[in-house]
């Protein structure tokens, strides 16, 4: 019993780790952005540098036991599924403001929390019904929920993110099994790193940045938001399963607030903290929980 609550909770901390290292994507994008280096240009290095990084940790004796079939379904989960809901998100910002995104696209525990619960793949538990309530309640008191008339096919775009990423999560938990999770990651960065260089080159937007701050910025997106990042994911992922995973990830808008006031100048506001509050609690409902339910890989 010891040993479970020790992997669980190794876990919940590996996801939140995870959760915090993609906070910092939009913050890092916005600088390196500002410098006058395109979007598709910055994504293209992030994952290509990301992958060189991870293919020199690998061992022959982790690839070998892993199938070719399952090799291409990861990676086409890593070019397909994140370029998509990369593309679907940031194509939503022409349509809505940053707020209204952040709102739609975080509605995808509870997306990932009943498609669970219809697939009785994971059970929706009056804990983790609480624990659901506690976040979405904590990031729409942080982003604000959307006031007055939003462009339709904005929020749809929005929708269309929030649901592709709640099928990717469970999808992803479930080809990721078997595989070790360092090459597990790599495979997912390598086929998001594919699709991101071939989008740069098909708009003419492969480039060799100049500057010293923009590489600086690229190499902290390599290493924190995508490194760190993905193989934290996977690793909290295969203990956790996808529900716990989606309801402890909504930290990430909170840590992205509290670096846009430290990096970006922004201001922190009441709503932030209280936002943040009730996503904890709901972190600290789920960790409880985890100890009283057994865990689903």
């Amino acid at each position: 019993m010891k040993s479970t609550e020790t992997s669980i909770a190794r876990a919940t901390l590996l996801i939140v780790i995870s959760a915090l290292s993609f906070g910092s994507i939009s913050i890092l994008t916005v600088l390196t952005t500002r410098a006058g280096t395109s979007l598709l240009t910055a994504m293209a290095w992030r994952y290509v540098l990301a992958a060189v990084i991870l293919g020199a940790g690998l061992q022959v004796a982790s690839i070998a036991p892993v199938s070719g079939r399952r090799v291409v379904q990861l990676m086409l989960m890593g070019g397909c599924g994140q370029a998509l809901i990369t593309y679907l998100s940031l194509h939503a910002l022409e349509y809505i403001p940053v707020g209204p995104l952040a709102f739609l696209f975080y509605t995808y525990p509870a997306w990932v929390a009943l498609i669970a619960a219809i697939r009785r793949t994971e059970p929706l538990t009056p804990v983790r019904v609480v624990a659901l309530i506690l976040a979405l309640t904590g990031v729409t008191i942080m982003v604000g929920a959307p006031t007055g008339k939003l462009n339709p096919v904005g929020v749809a775009l929005a929708l269309a993110s929030a649901l592709i990423y709640s099928a990717y999560l469970p999808t992803l938990g479930q080809l990721q099994r078997g595989v070790p999770a360092l090459f597990a990651t790599f495979l997912l960065v390598s086929g998001a790193a594919i699709a991101f260089v071939l989008s740069a080159l098909f708009a003419g937007e492969l480039l060799l940045p100049r500057s010293i701050s923009v590489w600086v910025n690229i190499l902290l997106l390599t290493f924190v938001s995508t490194v760190i990042a993905f193989w934290s994911l996977i690793k909290g992922l295969s203990v956790l399963g996808s529900v716990r995973t989606a309801i402890i990830a909504t930290v990430e808008p909170f840590f992205t607030a509290v670096l846009g006031v430290l990096v970006l100048g922004n201001q922190f506001s009441m709503a932030t903290l209280v936002g943040g509050v009730l996503i904890a609690a709901a972190v600290l409902v789920i960790e409880w929980s985890s100890t009283h339910i057994p865990a689903t890989a």
